[in-house]
């Protein structure tokens, strides 16, 4: 059995000052040495992550972070990676020493608030120290659950499982779909999975497996073919697919063989809407039109492949784009965690489904450039858009569609 992919986890990041035992508190949650440990300050340099089960929330993400009161220059690079995860966790764990609570946490607790990311304070070391009342009044009226727990005997974890659930974000609980809702139950989707030299070998890419599995949940029919074989297949059928999914770097021709009537869409516009906000890529997306010769764009991968001749982010849209806009362009790429904070020097921003992220982590990016007055699309609107049919990938979504038209 196949594992849940990291991007439907619930991520969860442990945050607080250096020996605070946030590391202790993850290995008792998961009960495995996944963190260094030691009595020294600053043990955890990178952050660490976990999968794991926890019942009763399902599949989780456990982050184990850097302290944030590290000192010197690699102290300051330390930080700086923990803040960055503050961008893709759903759910914080702010730990401190039972008694030590501050205005260090004060003022952590408010950055936490301000990015909305739901927090439960924990108390740890309590069997070295019972926290007083005070301390633990004092948090809850911040309107932060809070519990006492020692990561050594194990009290107080069954309680701190209790609040992590009644924490979460709602929408995690609730079942979100890639594509299920646009395939009635019976009815056949048609996906179009080239094979080429950037496919891995012996093994579908994620996206793709998300589209099957999601067709299965929901009891459509998921018919899967290479381009080519797109004619028979649908000519094959009793009756119209209720959707056709390609790859986008195959849009342009399956475009063409796909009667008109038929909705079409690609895999990367469809982790747009499940990780992203659509509607602000598809606004994004029109900022194409507007891209003059010279102009910087960044191009950003959430995983970390190693690209090939014909890469889709470092070849094929860039020459795309630069074939639209009629002059060359300035391309910068990133890979994996890096993300810009300076954005301003961007015209535009392209980036691509974030299947290997998490909605938190996108919609973060998004509203970033946003914040920076910088339109960002994805790469399956961005080729719809350079090839002058994002009018009928959009099709299938009414509300993305309107974004466009108006």
């Amino acid at each position: 059995m196949q594992p849940a992919p990291r991007t439907l986890r619930l991520h969860i990041g442990l945050f607080g000052r250096r020996n605070v035992g946030k590391s202790s508190l993850l290995n008792a949650l998961t009960r495995q040495q996944v963190s260094l440990v030691s009595e020294q300050a600053g043990t955890t340099t990178d952050p660490v992550e976990k999968p794991m089960e926890l019942r009763p929330l399902g599949p989780v993400l456990f982050v184990d972070t850097a302290g944030l009161d590290d000192e010197g220059a690699l102290g300051g690079q330390r930080m700086a990676r923990t803040r960055a995860v503050f961008e893709r966790v759903d759910l914080a764990l702010l730990v401190a020493e039972a008694g030590a609570w501050g205005p260090f946490e004060d003022a952590l607790l408010a950055e936490l608030k301000q990015r909305d990311i739901p927090t439960v304070g924990v108390l740890n070391k309590a069997d070295l120290a019972a926290p007083p009342e005070s301390e633990w009044a004092r948090i809850e009226a911040l309107g932060t659950p809070c519990v006492p727990v020692s990561a050594q005997s194990g009290e107080g974890l069954p309680e701190l499982k209790e609040a992590l659930l009644l924490a979460a974000p709602g929408g995690f609980l609730d079942s979100r779909q890639l594509l299920a809702d646009l395939v009635p139950a019976g009815q056949v989707a048609i996906l179009v999975m080239p094979i080429d030299s950037e496919a891995p070998k012996g093994r579908l890419i994620l996206p793709q497996v998300m589209a099957i599995r999601d067709l299965l949940d929901g009891h459509g029919l998921a018919l899967v073919v290479q381009e080519n074989e797109l004619p028979a297949a649908l000519e094959g059928l009793k009756r119209p697919p209720a959707l056709v999914v390609t790859d986008s770097q195959a849009f342009q021709g399956v475009s063409t063989r796909v009667p008109a009537d038929i909705p079409l869409t690609s895999f990367s516009i469809l982790l747009s809407r499940f990780h992203g906000d659509l509607r602000a890529q598809v606004r994004g997306t029109v900022a194409i039109d507007r891209l003059r010769g010279g102009e910087r764009v960044l191009v950003a991968e959430g995983c970390t492949h190693h690209p090939g001749d014909e890469d889709i982010g470092r070849v094929k849209i860039p020459r795309w784009l630069e074939t639209k806009v009629g002059a060359p362009l300035r391309f910068e790429h990133i890979q994996g965690r890096d993300f810009p904070t300076d954005l301003a020097r961007y015209a535009l921003v392209v980036h691509c489904g974030n299947c290997m992220g998490n909605r938190r982590e996108m919609l973060s990016r998004i509203q970033r450039c946003e914040n920076a007055g910088v339109p960002i699309t994805n790469y399956g609107l961005a080729i719809a858009r350079a090839k002058g049919i994002l009018d009928r990938a959009l099709r299938p979504f009414p509300e993305a569609l309107e974004a466009l038209r108006g």
